[in-house]
């Protein structure tokens, strides 16, 4: 594909640092000005936005950098003026939207490399790259990249939007948020802390006697409340970060929750007898008018050791050990979906399987995993992918020819059908493009007309509106399930999100790499 030359658009000719920031507009423009392509439109429930032109030989602030030290046209430019167009001296900025896109260079027409979700600081340099089309500068982030101040960041560290959202995604935690799902009717979305008199208006509450059962374990569930912090105990209004959806407006809430939604919550508070939960587009809702998420205890197994991974399917399962004389003798129990590596030996005419821990297992309740076939030469060259096989219900993650972990999944409802007529899930060799560690999806659904789950966790699409992705909202993992995504463990999902490419740099919401990052392959 033939590339353009784009004028380098900087700031103000004249201005201190004009022939740094136009020498870096120039090389950044060379290396993303390729024909964009299309942002997949994803499961998702929220607008996507229109076109995403993958990162072809992005260049991050280093490489600019050193492009502009190398180059012409900068000689004489003051080392501190290149060392304030860098990151790392202290300076930070806030996103204030829900989507603040992180572009490969100062310029709206570069690639997008990811965003930055409501709320996120993260560190900047101290002076701006340009302004074009972006009054308000814009500043290369750590790692990499470029974000616009404006809409959708901002360099004050006291905004309200970083206020009023006193914690991010606890990233790497099997649920980055605590999860609830609405009751009915729905909760309503309140904009402050609600005295009980506005809580009787809206709602027509009044206090029960009391505290039922299953408000007890939500509690326990959900652990204790956090303190209040000065702007929530202000009952100052929330404000809404750029981006989020707000139909209606009334003076203490904003309309109720849609049916069968559920949501993260990036924390509770302890008010008027009740609890409240924030969720991540800064709405409060009462949580007695939610159920909290119950944990799975599903966890795929590491494979440390040469061997194939493999799953007990069944309740009530023995582990045995040899005595003195050699003997298999009833040992401990093998919990139901847990995961072993088997060493390849066997006993009792093949009845039994021994497994790394040293303990048996009667072969007649493993689901074996079958390992992949590198058809790609990704083993040879010693690189990661993915193999998932819809019969078996299971994923395992390699390293070169070496699996390194496995777990089972949940894929489409309609198993080995054509995905184009049913929601099976799609067949063949693809590549992780893009990754965020929760994202609104509606695809997947949590009954038959659920179509608002919020922060489903660790989501990586690979093709189309086709992801690896954690769920909240059922626990049949080794079953059909989906309706076409491969569904994981949150625990599960949160080690591959850490080990596939490409990488969510710390503070990111999201990363985009079009041109492909872990290999995953599905099939029969």
């Amino acid at each position: 594909m033939a590339c353009l030359f784009l004028e380098a658009r900087g700031g103000r000719r004249g201005g201190p640092g004009w022939s740094l920031r136009a020498a870096a507009l120039a090389a950044a423009a060379l290396a993303a000005a390729c024909g964009p392509g299309e942002e997949p439109p994803g499961r998702s429930a929220a607008a996507q936005p229109a076109a995403v032109e993958p990162p072809q030989a992005a260049a991050g602030p280093a490489e600019l950098l050193a492009a502009l030290d190398a180059g012409a046209g900068v000689e004489g430019e003051p080392a501190a003026s290149r060392e304030a167009l860098r990151p790392g001296r202290g300076d930070k900025l806030a996103s204030i939207a829900m989507r603040t896109f992180v572009y490969a260079a100062p310029e709206r027409r570069a690639a997008r490399l990811g965003y930055l979700r409501a709320g996120a600081v993260v560190e900047r340099a101290a002076a701006p790259s340009g302004d074009a089309g972006c009054p308000g500068g814009w500043y290369a982030v750590h790692p990499r990249g470029f974000v616009c101040v404006g809409k959708g960041a901002s360099l004050d560290l006291d905004h309200e939007i970083v206020a009023a959202a006193p914690a991010g995604p606890r990233r790497g935690q099997p649920y980055p948020y605590r999860y609830v799902v609405s009751r009915k009717p729905p909760p309503h979305l309140y904009v402050h802390l609600p005295s009980e008199a506005e809580q009787r208006r809206v709602e027509g509450r009044s206090r029960s006697q009391g505290t039922p059962a299953w408000s007890r374990r939500d509690e326990a569930l959900l652990g204790e409340p956090e303190p209040l912090t000065p702007f929530f105990a202000s009952r100052r209004d929330l404000p809404k970060p750029f981006g989020a959806a707000e139909k209606v407006r009334f003076p203490a809430h904003r309309g109720r929750a849609r049916a069968d939604s559920a949501f993260g919550l990036i924390s509770t508070f302890a008010w008027s007898g009740r609890r409240f939960g924030l969720t991540t587009e800064l709405d409060l809702i009462p949580i007695d008018r939610t159920t909290a998420v119950v944990p799975t205890a599903m966890r795929g197994v590491e494979v440390k050791t040469e061997g194939t991974p493999a799953f007990v399917m069944h309740h009530g399962v023995r582990t045995l050990k040899p005595d003195a004389s050699g003997e298999l003798r009833p040992d401990g129990w093998a919990p139901h979906r847990s995961g072993w590596v088997l060493t390849g030996k066997t006993a009792a005419g093949g009845a039994y399987a021994e497994t790394d821990a040293g303990v048996w297992i009667p072969a007649s309740a493993l689901r074996v995993a079958r390992l992949g076939r590198d058809f790609w030469g990704h083993a040879a060259r010693g690189r990661k992918w993915i193999d998932i096989s819809i019969e078996l219900q299971t994923l395992v993650a390699y390293e070169g020819e070496r699996p390194v972990f496995a777990t089972l999944v949940s894929t489409g409802k309609g198993e080995l059908g054509d995905p184009a007529t049913t929601s099976a899930t799609v067949q063949g060799t693809f590549f992780i493009r893009e990754k965020h560690v929760t994202a609104t999806m509606d695809g997947d659904d949590l009954s038959e007309t659920s179509v608002d789950l919020r922060d489903v966790p660790y989501v990586q699409y690979f093709h189309n509106s086709y992801a690896l992705h954690g769920v909240y909202w059922h626990d049949a993992f080794g079953k059909v399930r989906s309706s076409g995504c491969v569904n994981l463990a949150p625990a599960d999902a949160a080690w591959l999100f850490e080990w596939t490419d490409p990488a969510v740099p710390e503070g990111w919401h999201a990363a985009f790499n079009d041109k492909g990052g872990t290999l995953v392959y599905i099939h029969a």
